[in-house]
């Protein structure tokens, strides 16, 4: 008889990369930066990125929250 395959660890690359977007795409992720050129002291071009990657639920999400009082009352309701 053979052996069955081994079970994946936790840790192996595929199931890592599902964990950290699964993760990412929940929370959200904020990536921002800046980059400038420049020639001899004088700056030729200049690269802001702001980026946000997240699912559409959790922007829904985030977007009710900063709407809500801070009592926590649904300013929406009847």
């Amino acid at each position: 008889m053979s052996e069955p395959p081994p079970i994946p660890s936790r840790t192996s690359g595929e199931i890592a990369v599902a964990d950290l977007l699964d993760r990412v795409l929940h929370k959200g992720l904020v990536l921002w930066g800046e980059a400038t050129i420049s020639v001899a002291g004088i700056d030729l071009v200049y690269l802001g990125l702001k980026i946000l990657l997240t699912s559409t639920d959790t922007v829904n999400r985030m977007r009710e929250a900063a709407s809500a009082p801070p009592d926590g009352r649904n300013h929406h309701a009847g």
